[in-house]
């Protein structure tokens, strides 16, 4: 019987691993089959076509052959080749795009799709790669919360999560990972009005336009949003530290 195959399949690699002297584990992001593991054979070599291909943050179309009845861990790469579109992200935006993977990764469970994901992920991506830093922050806020919201793990912004009360408009929330949002204490040192979270909650209800739309009510609380979603994040991706995270935070101290 022959292998079933899945072709052009577009994809991102998050995370490479060694699997012998010249062949190599992926993790790949696909927009149709979720995150996937692919053995890329031989690819290590200099003569392979895959080498200068098969690399983070850049999009590709991929090939491969399903293991067994298909519900294999690991598919056998049989294709790839660059989307174009972009350049790979350099600098600190090259950093940040590493802090996505990693969050993929972590979070993501294998052979779940999340197409609209997918499709964030990539623009987000492609703006890494062509705009400068300081447009960047509530992108990745807007990315942040379509995480969340995809995987189920974002509790509603327009309601206090213990009590179901609506938000008051002018009173100040915080969003914290225990509890999901509750009123601001003196000692929090980032929060949000019930107006903005919101905000927040409807440009997330927009569909196809969630994106844009949830990146325009970021803009204006970006920094406040920054520390209350990354504590949340990092409830959900458990220990340690994520370590692009620290990275960064390691870069800042020289």
């Amino acid at each position: 019987m022959a292998a079933k195959r899945v072709g052009d399949e577009p994809a991102f690699i998050l995370h490479r691993y060694d699997w012998s002297e010249s062949s190599l584990i992926l993790e790949v992001f696909t927009r149709h089959r979720g995150r996937v593991a692919l053995l890329a054979k031989g690819v290590k070599r200099h003569t392979s076509n895959f080498r200068p291909v098969l690399l983070a943050l850049q999009p590709l179309k991929v090939s491969y052959t399903l293991s067994g009845d298909g519900n294999a861990d690991i598919h056998v790469l049989k294709g790839a080749e660059w989307a174009g579109g972009h350049i790979m992200p350099m600098g600190n935006n090259l950093l940040t795009g590493l802090y996505l993977n990693e969050l993929l990764m972590r979070l993501l469970a294998r052979d779940d799709p999340y197409a609209y994901l997918f499709d964030v992920y990539g623009a987000v991506v492609k703006l890494l790669a062509t705009q400068q830093e300081e447009v960047i922050e509530p992108v990745l806020r807007a990315f942040e919360l379509i995480l969340l919201r995809e995987l189920g793990l974002l509790p509603s912004l327009e309601l206090e999560t213990q009590t179901l009360q609506a938000l008051e408009p002018q009173k100040s929330y915080v969003l914290v990972a225990e509890m999901g949002l509750r009123p601001a204490l003196d000692g929090d040192r980032a929060s949000l009005t019930g107006v903005q979270w919101r905000s927040l909650q409807h440009a997330l209800e927009q569909g196809e336009a969630a994106y844009p739309a949830t990146v325009r009510a970021c803009a204006a609380v970006a920094s406040a949003l920054k520390p209350q979603l990354r504590h949340l994040l990092q409830y959900h991706c458990g220990s340690p530290l994520l370590r692009t995270r620290q990275l960064m935070m390691d870069l800042q101290t020289l």
